[in-house]
């Protein structure tokens, strides 16, 4: 038989019998009326995820993840108040509903069953995804099956203290509020989890204010592998600069108190606490599992006889809330009610064209106090003299590094982070001088762990934070992609565009150093960023493009909520001579303030018929070199640098390469997985008749020593490549 209807003939029959699970009386502290109504949503929980099985398997609602067995998770909301950010655990149906009772107006429970049916009337997602999530109970969404939640949650929490200091334009969150975040005893292992933790006690032994609860809802099962007995105690009771509590998730008084403490020490202490949370799991993980496939069944009943639920009616009796024949009652007409709503929520209309899922990929524009730049005085102090060099000619590195400074001069909301950007002024010296200039506030020199660097970003973002992260080199995404991936980018599309997170990730990467690092410090692979929805690459190749483009990715985060990635080419970081030795020709001088260059507009240097150079980065530095080589075979030849990579600026392109008779692709990246698939497949279907060929690096890493070149394109091979494609003769 399903374990889902054993569990609920076993709730029947027992509370009838008044055959109880045994345990310890309730305890003091919490109220008739509020231990009936966390009973309630407990109730409401149980029927919803019965109700979620029957969808499924009539064909009328899909994937579920259930909360059976974690309902003591209500007690935990009631905790709270309904304002502190909650980043939920997949199993804690019990508490959103129980929040929902602490602000009227709530349709609890026909919003979730409309996202169990994956209707596109669903308050949440529009009809993406079944989650957790209400923008009015300050619930963002969650589909991950892991922690990744969790460096956000940090991010979250630290912003609490930042917003008191510096108030952000758009803070979402009260000052006084504290951020919470849940997860099961599996998900604690990961390292994502860990990251977290560990960045939340390496800020909280500094006395950086960080309000964050964590809480570990500890079933002793991760799918169908168990838990250590005693492991998540063992682990975490002793973690540096994190407080441990203990509650048995069973019991709805006990849970109430032991949250509320550790609520308020983190709300009154501004430090992080652990809520380990003791619970049963029933049912198995998810879907059609049957946990008798992997657990004895006795061990299955084991937890069955554990049933919250069982206690929750024995405690409710036992402090003279609520009687064993009227808890029957409330679960009966619960169950009923809930079927009801079902069978309606079933009938409303689901998605059906691919515009409709697309829509929230981009999230809606907002609006912001207009700005008319930094103001003289200001900018006279921040940059000294500086400001006697901006006429003239600068290396890339530096013209970032003003950019920056004009930015978070104009707006108090930006705030960098990352590993060495504060003291040192980053690896390469780009934001020299910011944490002099801002403080340590907003200048952030963050841990080693790259997770935890975007997590910040992420979270800070959720109150009103224009977040400007480093990752300080281009292969050390890899170690934390996830956050931009499943969690930055799908943010506003689970979310039907009412949460957001921009921000303006800044990358040193790309390749073409000589004598450093090899392929961890060269990195020529954009593939893992470039197949993200609604992210925006931008590539700059001179100083005078990078401080505009910086310009327009910062508008763009701050007015149109995007995630934006800039890139910048490490090589060209001091490029200073183009053609000969101090011959200058790379450098730029600063733009005004007021001058940016919008998403989607590209370069076009030379207005040549013969041949179009399409390129960006590197690639245009190579391609300038190479012109006196191609006009001295008679080449009449433009250079299109395409300055914004994601998404691709193909209505730019076009225009561009109108009336070229041959297009050549220049891409520093891979053959495999780079841009220059996506541009011959552009320019192919825009007109098969014309020639276009490309250059591209190897399918190979990047050595150190001499060899550094070996595998990517060079000035040499653009000119063969380039006659080759035309014809001409040499």
């Amino acid at each position: 038989m399903d374990r889902a209807q054993i569990v609920h003939e076993n709730f029947l029959s027992r509370v009838a019998k008044g055959d109880l699970p045994s345990g310890m009386p309730p305890q003091t502290g919490l109220s008739a009326t509020d231990a009936v109504s966390l009973f309630r949503s407990q109730v409401l929980s149980r029927a919803l995820d019965r109700t979620s099985r029957a969808m499924q398997k009539a064909g009328q609602g899909f994937y579920t993840i259930g909360s059976s067995g974690h309902e003591g998770m209500a007690a935990v909301a009631h905790a709270l108040r309904p304002t502190d950010i909650a980043f939920l655990h997949y199993r804690d149906a019990a508490f959103q509903i129980a929040r929902a009772e602490q602000m009227p107006g709530q349709q609890i429970a026909w919003d979730m069953l409309l996202s169990f049916a994956c209707s596109k009337e669903d308050p949440i997602s529009g009809g993406r995804h079944k989650v957790l999530g209400s923008k009015a109970l300050y619930i963002p969404p969650q589909t991950s099956t892991i922690a990744s939640h969790l460096p956000k949650a940090v991010g979250a929490a630290y912003s609490l203290g930042a917003a008191r200091r510096h108030d952000p334009e758009h803070r979402e969150l009260p000052e006084d509020g504290i951020a919470m975040c849940s997860f099961g005893d599996a998900s604690a292992n990961h390292s994502t989890a860990q990251g977290a933790i560990n960045t939340a006690g390496w800020t909280s032994v500094q006395s950086t204010p960080l309000p964050l609860l964590f809480v570990c809802e500890d079933n002793g099962i991760g799918i169908s592998v168990k838990t250590p007995k005693g492991w998540i105690q063992a682990s975490m009771e002793h973690r540096p600069g994190i407080k441990y509590f203990q509650a048995n998730g069973l019991d709805i008084y006990e849970t109430y108190a032991i949250a509320r403490q550790a609520a308020d020490y983190v709300r009154t202490r501004r430090k992080p606490a652990f809520l380990h949370l003791k619970t049963v799991r029933l049912y198995g993980h998810a879907g059609a599992d049957v946990p008798t496939t992997y657990l004895q069944k006795s061990e299955v009943e084991a937890d069955e006889a554990n049933d919250p639920l069982l206690h929750s009616v024995r405690l409710l009796d036992q402090g003279g809330a609520l009687t064993p024949d009227r808890a029957l009652k409330i679960y009966d007409q619960t169950c009923a009610r809930t079927d009801r709503i079902a069978a309606e929520a079933a009938t409303r209309p689901h998605l059906t064209k691919a515009q409709e899922v697309m829509a929230s990929l981009i999230p809606p524009k907002r609006d912001c106090t207009p700005t008319n730049g930094p103001r003289t005085e200001a900018r006279a102090k921040a940059f000294g003299g500086d400001l006697r060099a901006m006429n003239d000619p600068q290396p890339m590195s530096r013209l970032i590094n003003w950019a920056l400074t004009d930015l978070m001069l104009e707006h108090g909301e930006i705030v960098c982070m990352g590993e060495d950007v504060g003291r040192k002024g980053g690896v390469y010296g780009v934001t020299q001088k910011l944490q002099q200039r801002f403080g340590s506030d907003r200048v952030i020199d963050t841990l080693l762990d790259e997770q935890s660097i975007l997590g910040l970003a992420i979270g800070m973002a959720h109150n009103g934070f224009i977040p400007v992260p480093e990752i300080q080199f281009l292969a050390y995404l890899h170690n934390a992609e996830d956050q931009i991936r499943g969690e930055a980018a799908t943010l506003p599309f689970f979310s039907n565009g009412q949460f957001t997170n921009p921000m303006v990730l800044r990358i040193a990467g790309l390749g073409y150093q000589k004598g450093f690092g090899g392929h961890f410090h060269n990195d020529n692979s954009l593939a893992v960023l470039r197949d993200i929805p609604g992210v925006i690459i931008a590539c700059p190749s001179t100083g005078s493009d990078a401080a505009q483009m910086l310009r327009e990715s910062v508008r763009l985060a701050r007015e149109e909520q995007r995630v934006v990635v800039f890139l910048e080419p490490i090589a060209l970081y001091p490029m200073r001579d183009l053609h000969g030795a101090q011959d200058g020709d790379w450098m730029t001088a600063y733009p005004s303030p007021d001058q940016r260059i919008a998403l989607g507009e590209v370069g076009v240097h030379g207005d040549g018929t013969d041949l179009a150079i399409v390129t960006y980065g590197n690639g245009h530095y190579l391609s300038q070199q190479a012109l006196p080589e191609l006009q001295a075979v008679g080449l009449k030849t433009r250079v299109i640098d395409m300055r914004w990579l994601a998404p691709l600026p193909v209505d730019a392109l076009r225009r561009a390469t109108e009336g070229c008779r041959h297009v050549l692709i220049v891409d520093e990246c891979r053959q495999t997985g780079s841009q220059s698939e996506a541009l011959m497949t552009f320019f192919c279907e825009e007109d098969a008749r014309k020639p276009v060929a490309r250059v591209v690096a190897e399918d190979s890493f990047i050595a150190t020593g001499p060899a550094y070149a070996a595998p990517l394109p060079s000035k040499d091979d653009i000119v063969s490549a380039a006659i080759a494609l035309t014809g001409a003769k040499t």
